[in-house]
């Protein structure tokens, strides 16, 4: 569970008043309500793919699992306001990964505590004990009241309801503050389930053959990557290097809030082996490899029980610095694009590839599609708020090129590569005239050497927000933005001489 300077909030228990059942996205801004937009909301800056809750507060994602043909997304969430706290499990179901069904608030606050961030995993074969024999969901959360401890929730009827485990908690705190975020996998070759726990700035793991019953392995951290802040929410997977089933890495993932390299909250990961009860990382100690070196990407997390073996994940598109004065409404934040992750060797060693799902390509339409050279003053204007950008560029004698999304009024989102620095950035300095704070102006930026004489990029555009991926995935870059009403153009631009560049538009229309 992330959280913005580590306070515990202790908020009154109350009601989820909501009605369920409505798909979120384009157009669906009062579905559960069924009132009309009032002039303070922002309908304008609803995601259309990205999935948002109906109203109220939302941060990280939680039980991401895949279960009899949905995939469910768990959610911290608030539904009773939109700040931070009284915190819940929201839920939401989707056959797809696009098209997003809220359901009834899952797990509520008890007398343990709020229900901060977790894990959901099937149990195939009942080792719980709870399914007489057949499978079921089992979540696996932090109760956060006078401490923070782990506890367990189990579901037969496909995540709709949870009888939380009597047995509560399965892991009582130790006497530590910060103890938290509990990612739960099954290992096959040692027989046992695997719990990563974020403590402090140290990453705990434990082993069960049950589910409840849970023994210290290992631990992981001591002088290895950034501690620039409290270490938080977990994964760890093994992924193959381009693909070869016969050379894997096991990839650990650490979210870290403050400290990030956009300033705030920021994930870094590490790439090593894993036997079943140690984690080794195979880098330098001091070397810090980050996920996304945008803003507003946090608190990751990957599906369990994929059908197709893919590794996907979404995160919180947010950032700690601003969570709390993002200005929109009835609901206040939301998640990234889902994400299928890989490994590739680039040369200078393997590295995490990032690239937005396939199912994504579902919801394209209105192709728009231009060849040519720009730099000279000719330029293709395309218009649109959701949109799916996939532009190659070859740079010529240009200094920087790209393409600026949001546009109009005076206004930009400018997204694009400096040739002499050899990096690709997003620049939201200019991006609209909404009140943030301080920290929310800013151009990040992520290393990219060239490889070749063409550089692909493929931007998701909606709404509120852009995700950019670069030479196929090895460098991300997710930042908040919040245009004016009307700045919906997208044009492509070369500075300092000519670029030749190939792009397709599309509409994304859930």
């Amino acid at each position: 569970m992330s959280t913005p300077d580590d306070r515990h909030h202790s908020l009154p228990r109350r009601r989820f008043l909501a009605a369920s059942g409505a798909v979120l996205g384009l157009g669906a801004l009062h579905a559960l309500t069924g009132t009309a937009a009032s002039a303070a909301e922002t309908p304008q800056w609803r995601p259309g793919v990205r999935f948002a809750p109906a109203r109220n507060w939302i941060n990280d994602p939680n039980g991401l699992v895949h279960f009899q043909g949905e995939y469910h997304l768990f959610f911290q969430h608030n539904p009773d306001g939109d700040q931070w706290g009284n915190m819940s499990w929201g839920h939401a179901v989707s056959p797809d990964l696009v098209r997003w069904q809220e359901l009834p608030v899952a797990l509520e606050p008890d007398e343990l505590g709020e229900i901060y961030s977790g894990s959901a995993v099937v149990d195939h074969h009942d080792t719980s004990g709870f399914f007489g024999g057949q499978p079921g969901l089992v979540a696996i959360y932090t109760s956060a009241g006078d401490t923070q401890q782990q506890c367990l929730a189990h579901s037969s009827d496909r995540g709709r309801t949870w009888t939380k485990y009597e047995g509560n908690p399965v892991i009582p705190n130790p006497g530590v503050q910060d103890f938290r975020d509990p990612k739960v996998f099954w290992h096959a070759p040692t027989g046992r389930w695997v719990l990563l726990l974020a403590v402090g700035d140290r990453i705990h793991v434990h082993g069960s053959p049950n589910l409840r019953d849970w023994e210290l392995l290992s631990e992981f951290g001591a002088g290895h990557g950034s501690h620039g802040g409290v270490w938080e929410c977990p994964d760890l997977f093994e992924l193959p290097v381009d693909g070869d089933p016969g050379r894997t890495k096991w990839v650990l993932i650490v979210s870290i809030n403050p400290g990030g390299p956009a300033g705030g909250s920021a994930t870094q990961y590490f790439l090593g082996d894993f036997d079943g009860t140690t984690f080794i990382s195979d880098g330098a100690p001091d070397e810090i490899r980050w996920v996304d070196r945008g803003a507003d990407f946090y608190a990751p997390q990957s599906f369990s029980d994929v059908p197709d073996g893919r590794r996907l994940w979404l995160g919180w598109m947010s950032n700690w610095d601003y969570a709390e004065e993002i200005p929109t409404d009835p609901w206040r934040g939301s998640m990234t694009t889902p994400r299928q992750l890989g490994l590739t060797d680039t040369g200078d060693g393997v590295r995490l590839v990032q690239q937005p799902v396939d199912e994504l390509a579902a919801v394209r339409s209105n192709r728009r599609a231009w060849r040519g050279v720009i730099g000279t003053g000719r330029s293709p204007e395309f218009s649109g708020t959701s949109l799916e950008v996939l532009a190659t560029f070859q740079p010529g004698a240009a200094r920087s090129f790209g393409v600026d999304v949001f546009a109009g009024g005076g206004h930009r989102t400018r997204i694009g590569y400096d040739v002499a620095a050899q990096e690709l950035f997003v620049d939201r300095t200019g991006s609209g005239t909404a009140l943030i704070s301080p920290a929310f102006p800013a151009r990040h930026a992520t290393p990219l050497a060239p490889t070749g004489d063409r550089l692909p990029l493929r931007i998701i555009a909606d709404r509120s927000g852009v995700e950019v991926f670069a030479a196929g995935g090895r460098a991300v870059l997710t930042d908040l933005v919040f245009p004016d009403r009307g700045s919906d153009r997208v044009h492509l631009f070369a500075d300092g001489g000519n670029a030749a560049v190939e792009v397709e538009v599309f509409d994304l229309t859930p």
